[in-house]
């Protein structure tokens, strides 16, 4: 079964590289970015494949799941902002999950340079034209990574695949693994008849202070989003309903680093916990009709945010 998965994984990952040229075409791609809106049963599968390093053992398979809603936060012909609420289906309990931020030719991205830290570089022009880079934000939207690719559409099929980029450790690996700290990675999203999916061939890197690297493991990773018509996700609704101006606040203060060079380094520890706690303490305020000052806001940003070195 490794195996299998490993090889299913190789071939997919070859099979995205064979794309047939068209012209670009943003308002066909912004529909296919727009259809990954809605309410969805969510599996999570991931699965190291080749291993890399000598005496190195294969790490157990992880899985797992949830109900989750993504919402449009911002739609214009060259944004569109997506953000994803878990909600608990039996107790209703609301968790503010990640967001993904589309643009349409973007001129500069930020990436992960490690130490917690990301810098803001310009996209060559060869690489953003015709195509859409995308924005990964954690639960707090600090910034996790983003990738630039085109959309395609061959046989019918909606898929967009990125270049490879510089992540973070996930977080359901950052408190059990010291032998890596980045991921060199290649993502891609399709839509399905039943929703859509979000593949990811990861390597697990040790980025070292001399500057080289030393590759660990390959990993495929598999999220599946599939319609869900079974859960009342009338809770993530409300919680947005009741908090959406309040991170639009916080999302404003991010972009003060990351909408130019050099980018940011968080103070926290790589759990972020620092920072995650304050703010959603501040969003419970605002979901039960108080309002937060922007000086409260500011205090945990002073506190936990720098420039990059």
């Amino acid at each position: 079964m490794k195996h299998l998965v490993a090889l299913l994984a190789a071939l997919a990952f070859a099979a995205s590289a064979t794309v047939h040229a068209a012209a670009p075409d943003p308002q066909r791609d912004r529909q296919s970015i727009l259809a990954m809106q809605g309410e969805y049963l969510v599996d999570f599968a991931f699965d190291e494949t080749v291993l890399l390093k000598p005496g190195y053992e294969r790490a157990s398979a992880m899985r797992s799941g949830g109900d989750e809603v993504v919402i449009v936060v911002e739609d214009t012909p060259g944004k569109v902002v997506l953000q994803h609420l878990l909600v608990d289906a039996r107790s209703g309990h609301v968790t503010k999950h990640w967001r993904q931020d589309w643009i349409y030719e973007a001129k500069q991205r930020f990436e992960f340079t490690g130490d917690q830290t990301w810098t803001v570089h310009a996209i060559p022009a060869e690489l953003t034209r015709g195509a859409w880079t995308q924005c990964v934000y954690e639960v707090s939207d600090a910034p996790r990574y983003c990738g630039t690719g085109r959309w395609t559409y061959d046989n019918g099929v909606a898929t967009w695949t990125s270049d490879l980029s510089w992540r973070p450790l996930p977080r359901r690996e950052h408190t059990t693994r010291s032998d890596y700290n980045a991921l060199s990675v290649v993502n891609r999203h399709t839509l399905t008849p039943g929703g859509w999916t979000h593949e990811q061939f990861n390597t697990k890197v040790l980025r070292k202070t001399d500057g080289s690297h030393e590759e660990i493991a390959r990993e495929f990773g598999f999220n599946d989003y599939q319609k869900d018509t079974d859960v009342d996700f009338g809770p993530a609704y409300r919680y947005w309903e009741g908090t959406q101006d309040y991170w639009a606040r916080v999302r404003a203060r991010w972009d003060r680093f990351l909408s130019q060079p050099p980018g940011l380094h968080l103070k926290t520890k790589v759990d972020g916990m620092a920072m995650i706690i304050p703010l959603f303490t501040q969003a419970g305020e605002e979901e039960q009709g108080g309002k937060v000052a922007d000086a409260k806001i500011d205090e945990v940003f002073a506190k936990w945010v720098e420039p990059a070195r």
